[in-house]
């Protein structure tokens, strides 16, 4: 089946979330300029303009009533998912890399760079208001971090946040006690994403150490690793079979150089318990820089360096698959 491509961008995709039913695909790229789609016919809904910068990070609630938006312009803007109204901007001290909604959404986190002699560190706010009062609001929680900047990040539940660094660090921090309860370092380099299982007990990480990992999400135990030839920038787990697709290719700097099939460019799905690779799926002219399966798992979608997003059918043989 074909893909929908849906081209609104004009710079490299940096990150894509679907929301809680899927209807809804969000997308964000150096263009400054966040987009939100209809998944069933790849039309664009709207775009929420406001940014001066990249916007490195985007998340939604629950009831895809608030959109949350990270930039390179040093700032963090929350807005209205219906109208695209911007309903606040908090100003940093440096790009804001990360950001999350609770599970809840009541609050929200973000983490900003380690640049200009700011220190990376992690906030988190109150966004049970809604409104222009949080561009002043202090934080509830803020927490620096002295060795290594946070590059990726997911809130699992309403009181622990896990984050992945940029040495290959993975760390879990308890929100009520502001502190960090445990951490492991599995990776060798940059953990460029982080993703949840749908029964939220475990996430897998994709490094640009080249490799996978699937961890445990309460004791941070790896179980499992998935190997490629190519950095990692993105990793998904399918909510409905034990398949993980992983998306990266050959650093963005060197992409002129090389063919789409030497890049290796491809979406790779692994058996998620026996490691194995199983399907390629190719389309991007350039690495893949996000990933996110559809919440009933009968398609998925990946963003690209090339400033694409496509959203893949899975045809009725992938469904058939059947592991010997």
């Amino acid at each position: 089946m074909r893909p929908l491509m849906l081209q609104g961008h004009e710079r490299s995709i940096t990150q894509i979330r679907y929301n809680r039913e899927g209807d809804l695909l969000f997308s964000s790229s150096k263009d400054s300029k966040p987009n939100v789609w209809f998944t069933i016919n790849g039309e664009r809904l709207g775009t929420y303009n406001g940014h001066q910068g990249a916007v490195w990070c985007i998340d939604v609630d629950w009831t895809s009533t608030k959109f949350i938006s990270g930039s390179g312009d040093m700032s963090l803007k929350l807005w209205s998912v219906e109208t695209g109204k911007n309903i606040a901007s908090i100003e940093s001290k440096s790009s804001v890399r990360c950001c999350n909604f609770s599970y809840s959404g009541n609050q929200a986190a973000y983490s900003t760079d380690r640049a200009m002699g700011q220190d990376c560190e992690l906030f988190i706010i109150d966004v049970r208001t809604m409104d222009s009062s949080l561009n002043d609001a202090q934080p509830i929680l803020r927490l620096p971090m002295k060795n290594s900047k946070i590059t990726s990040m997911l809130w699992f539940l309403d009181e622990t946040i896990i984050t992945g660094h940029e040495n290959g660090l993975v760390s879990i921090y308890d929100t009520r006690m502001g502190r960090e309860v445990n951490s492991v370092k599995e990776h060798t380099s940059v953990i460029q994403d982080m993703q949840l299982s749908r029964d939220m007990t475990m996430f897998v990480t994709a490094s640009k150490d080249c490799t996978a990992k699937l961890f445990d999400a309460d004791s941070l135990v790896c179980l499992k690793q998935y190997k490629t030839e190519r950095p990692v920038n993105s990793a998904a787990i399918s909510p409905i079979y034990d398949h993980v697709v992983l998306g990266g290719g050959q650093e963005a700097m060197d992409v002129t150089t090389t063919s789409t099939k030497a890049g290796k460019f491809d979406s790779r799905f692994f058996h998620l318990i026996y490691e194995e690779e199983f399907a390629r799926l190719k389309g991007h002219f350039g690495p893949i820089n996000s990933l996110a399966f559809h919440p009933d798992g009968k398609s998925y979608a990946s963003g690209g360096e090339d400033g694409f997003v496509r959203i893949q059918v899975f045809d009725q043989s992938y469904h058939e698959l059947v592991f010997e």
